[in-house]
């Protein structure tokens, strides 16, 4: 899933830091509901979640923390906008998780577009979600596409 919506146009600032979100870019009031409403779907429908996972951003942890009430700091989700010194590396570690399986419900990563487009091929809009089915080790293919 893709963070949910921040003020369109603005990247962070310049100094910006990841243990201070007020030097971050933040969600907007109407990101804050798109990403409480994805949350209500869940819970609606009754899908399971095992575990979240978060890029380190404030914009990533709080949309996590507004739709599914928890998040856990995973690096690899870590923004790559101006910085493709790791890209590599990070995108073995997705393909790695999303190969497998998930047990006691589906694993949740909040992340960026930076991050979803080189892993998926799709630049999804705010809050959207690309499904991926894991099919083994590093393979997955695209289930689909939740907007919210």
């Amino acid at each position: 899933m893709r963070h949910a919506i921040t003020t369109p146009g603005v990247g962070d600032p310049a100094g910006f830091r990841l243990d201070d979100c007020a030097t971050q870019r933040n969600l907007t009031d109407g990101g804050r509901a798109d990403a409480k409403r994805v949350g209500a779907a869940f819970q609606t429908r009754a899908i399971p979640v095992s575990r979240v996972l978060s890029s380190p951003w404030c914009r990533c942890l709080e949309t996590a923390r507004l739709a599914f009430g928890r998040a856990e700091v995973w690096t690899p989700l870590s923004n790559l906008f101006e910085n493709r010194a790791r890209e590599a590396e990070q995108m073995r570690a997705l393909r790695e998780i999303a190969g497998r399986r998930p047990t006691g419900g589906n694993l949740l990563l909040i992340t960026h577009g930076s991050v979803m487009l080189p892993l998926t091929g799709i630049q999804p809009a705010p809050a959207e979600m690309v499904v991926l089915t894991p099919e083994g080790p590093d393979r997955f293919k695209i289930a689909g596409r939740l907007t919210p």
